[in-house]
């Protein structure tokens, strides 16, 4: 076995239960997969949604790094977009000075929430001097590494605390041109098979990103569920729903339900638009097959590690999924 498994946890909020009841899962989830031989927990950040508990990746990071001893701990991701990459860089190096070795910073380009949370968390920003996503990414890089050149206004500006051991980077993209940017910046990059698991654009991407960072592999983000039984995976997997809304402005994004995608609408102003149902893309069965789906990816493209998201609000299903899985992988990688 020569890939390694990796977790992403939203922190979803069950029907009848509230925040703490999730994000006290989440903790021990991050528990049961260092004891299961994961090799990362990564938490997302999401805004003004009542079905998921994680708007603040940093915070819970660092609840999650004293919970925990061994497994890295990580932003899958902070939506940088909103925030000043000085901040970032000063999160990210204290996370990685309280848990040397430990740390992962991922960043991603889209918005975590729909325009009014975006505008909110955007509220201070002037937005004909906010740079590009391609900009923050390079300040960001400049701050972490201690390299600001010395003819930018803010030469000499350190994002302190120095750590002995930097947070690794990662790019969460869906696209050739994020591929592209984190080879070009130096940083590993994560494709979102989960939002848009098309093998045409799987294949564009990796050659794209192996091109550009002189042969590094992609990690490779899936949707799972697993099983005791095809059926039963089959019955979880059809409860899922993801609907692609186009707008007028020629921006796009995924939401889970018409209601979320008529709220965006809404709260983009968008006169023209189109809202489109989506094949979601999970890798469903029991373990044994969704490990052998996992192998077959692998043996394609090089995947050297896959981050797995399991789209299931249900807590105690979705962890039987995780440790299904954790048994047959793991299990194997051992024989």
């Amino acid at each position: 076995m020569s890939y390694l498994l990796s977790l992403l946890d939203k922190s979803p909020i069950a029907g009848g239960e509230g925040a703490a009841e999730a994000l006290a899962r989440t903790v021990a989830l991050a528990q049961r997969a260092e004891r299961w031989g994961f090799h990362r927990f990564w938490v997302a950040e999401h805004h003004d949604t009542a079905q998921l508990a994680s708007s603040s990746p940093e915070v819970l990071i660092a609840y999650l790094l004293a919970h925990t001893a061994r497994i890295r701990v990580g932003s899958g991701g902070v939506m940088l977009q909103h925030y000043s990459p000085y901040k970032v860089a000063e999160n990210f190096n204290l996370l990685a000075a309280l848990a040397p070795g430990r740390v992962d910073l991922g960043v991603g380009k889209a918005p975590g929430g729909l325009p009014l949370s975006a505008r909110a968390l955007q509220a201070a920003v002037d937005p004909t001097r906010k740079p590009s996503f391609a900009e923050q990414l390079a300040q960001l890089d400049a701050f972490l590494d201690d390299t600001v050149p010395q003819a930018d206004p803010l030469a000499g500006v350190r994002a302190t605390p120095r750590p002995a051991v930097k947070a690794e980077r990662f790019l969460l993209g869906a696209s050739v041109e994020s591929a592209q940017l984190a080879a070009a910046e130096g940083w590993s990059y994560v494709h979102a098979g989960h939002l848009n698991g098309d093998p045409a654009l799987l294949e564009r991407v990796f050659a794209a990103y192996r091109a550009v960072s002189a042969g590094w592999t992609p990690l490779l983000a899936v949707g799972v569920i697993a099983a005791e039984t095809e059926a039963r995976a089959e019955r979880l997997a059809a409860n899922l729903r993801m609907f692609k809304v186009h707008v007028d402005t020629g921006q796009s994004v995924t939401v889970g339900s018409v209601a979320q995608a008529e709220e965006y609408v809404r709260q983009a102003g968008a006169r023209e638009y189109r809202i489109e149902e989506k094949a979601p893309s999970v890798i469903h069965g029991t373990a044994e097959r969704v490990r052998a789906e996992l192998e077959r990816l692998h043996r394609l493209h090089g995947v050297r590690e896959f981050v797995i998201d399991t789209p299931i609000a249900d807590g105690a299903e979705r962890l039987a999924s995780i440790e299904l899985l954790a048994q047959a992988h793991f299990a194997a990688a051992a024989a």
